[in-house]
């Protein structure tokens, strides 16, 4: 249970009953599962309907970012949400990231991704990127932003960076306000919260 209660479907205005049922049908398209505790950060957005207004189209504007890769958008977000350690964003993430065709072995090797023979040199460049926003403080280093240029394009540089900010904006939220595992990976892999710092490009 989250440490603050969520605004019921009874108690929702028409659009935060809109918000509601367009993620529940969008997040059950994305992981192929719906769970009783999917729309618990939503329902808490919804005690402030503009914020739940803009946060969605914010949400919705994310959701068709195009330009990037599926697996490195899976990639980034996920790797994002086990440096912060938010349990519902890594349970949905690794569900999501199924979907998108990440396997089991590599949600389990992104704990020690730099070692992990299952990644590329571009995917464990994504990891490192995603781990070094998503640290207090953020350490991104010239030395790892440039080793990413060469492989994307300015326009999917700032698409990367908005996901995985975006994604810190999500965990941290729930980390605050005690939302936890939804039970999207339920009986399935997950990918693992870092425990620690990680050494790498992003920092020493």
């Amino acid at each position: 249970m989250s440490r603050l209660i969520g605004v019921s479907d009874h108690d929702a205005g028409l659009s935060a009953k809109i918000a509601f049922f367009f993620t529940k049908r969008k997040l059950a398209q994305m992981t192929g599962l719906e769970t009783a505790g999917m729309l618990e950060p939503l329902r808490l957005y919804a005690h402030i309907p503009r914020l739940l207004n803009a946060y969605g189209r914010l949400e919705q504007a994310e959701s068709k970012l195009d330009i990037l890769q599926p697996r490195h958008r899976a990639l980034a977000e996920l790797k994002a949400s086990t440096t912060v350690r938010c349990e519902f964003c890594i349970d949905l993430g690794s569900q999501i990231a199924r979907e998108w065709g990440i396997t089991d072995e590599e949600l389990l090797a992104m704990a020690d991704y730099q070692n992990a023979s299952c990644f590329s040199d571009v995917d464990k460049l994504i990891l490192d990127y995603a781990t070094a926003i998503s640290r207090t403080p953020v350490e991104v280093s010239d030395e790892l932003f440039d080793a990413l240029r060469p492989h994307f394009s300015t326009a999917q540089l700032v698409g990367l960076t908005h996901i995985i900010t975006l994604g810190n904006l999500r965990a941290r939220f729930n980390l605050a306000l005690g939302i936890g595992s939804s039970g999207f990976s339920a009986g399935r892999v997950c990918a693992l919260p870092d425990t620690g710092r990680q050494p790498g490009a992003g920092g020493p």
